[in-house]
């Protein structure tokens, strides 16, 4: 009888992440490329990547890159962990009981039709201008992406492996603890990925509309004296926190989901 392979060594696994930081590396420094082209030959009106680089370290030595940040930060955060949240144990009720299916679902397919951008000018009219509209539409554009997620994941599950479990004599209070969440959380995690780009989407829309202060705010108020430098800062520092947060889930997806095997 042959021997079973051995473990593949954790330094084999983060050696193999080399070459793909390296690719990134390549990409970024083609973008710029690219972007120092397209402003050299004068083929659009743009900002350079130097001029927003230093325009970027003025709004950080005075403090209001900073404060930006943070007021967005707070916010997508907020409505964010606030949607999913309430969106997981709604997909799983969905998912599992056919009473609350049918209870649901309606509900949750009606307003996922409606943007979550149409709903701003009637939160801040019935909410204000204060941080609620803002946090509300962010949850809901959070919380229609993963309860989809979630149920569908519920409603994918391997029927034979609950069957057997049953057959095993396992009960409910068993079978969805040990089967049923497993098997969703792909599901779940590709669904809260979705939401935090959504949340990040309505949170600039929020901010263009209503707010004193953050990254879609520093936008606008570039807009009105034509300063496209600062406006690629508010676009570069979005599309950097984005881009570090679902990494973050996606870490968080490859160390819940070590069981599952993955396209190289």
């Amino acid at each position: 009888m042959s021997a079973a392979p051995a473990p593949q060594p954790a330094t084999a696994q983060r050696s193999s992440i080399l070459p793909a930081l390296a690719l990134n590396a390549l990409a970024f420094l083609f973008g710029l490329a690219v972007w120092w082209a397209i402003t050299a030959a004068k083929l659009v009106v743009l900002p350079g990547p130097l001029e927003v680089f230093q325009r970027a370290i003025e709004l950080a030595l005075n403090g209001q890159l900073a404060i930006d940040i943070f007021s967005s930060l707070r916010r997508v955060l907020t409505g964010f962990l606030l949607g999913a949240a309430l969106a997981i144990p709604v997909g799983f009720l969905m998912g599992w009981y056919t009473v609350a299916r049918a209870l649901i679902e309606p509900y949750v397919q009606f307003f996922r039709m409606i943007p979550p951008l149409a709903v701003i000018p009637l939160a801040i009219v019935t909410m204000g201008i204060d941080e609620a509209p803002k946090i509300f539409v962010i949850f809901l554009a959070s919380f229609l992406s993963c309860v989809v997620a979630t149920y569908q994941g519920v409603i994918s599950v391997d029927r034979t492996l609950i069957n057997a479990a049953r057959v095993l004599g396992a009960t409910d209070s068993v079978i969805f603890p040990r089967v049923i969440i497993p098997a969703s959380i792909p599901f779940i995690l590709v669904g809260v990925r979705i939401g935090l780009g959504s949340a990040w989407a309505t949170v600039v829309a929020a901010e263009l509309i209503a707010a004193q202060s953050g990254l879609g705010f520093r936008m606008q108020q570039a807009q009105l004296y034509y300063d496209l430098p600062t406006i690629f800062v508010s676009l570069i520092t979005i599309g950097i926190l984005g881009l570090l947060m679902d990494r973050i889930l996606q870490a968080t997806e490859r160390r819940l989901t070590q069981w599952q095997e993955r396209a190289r």
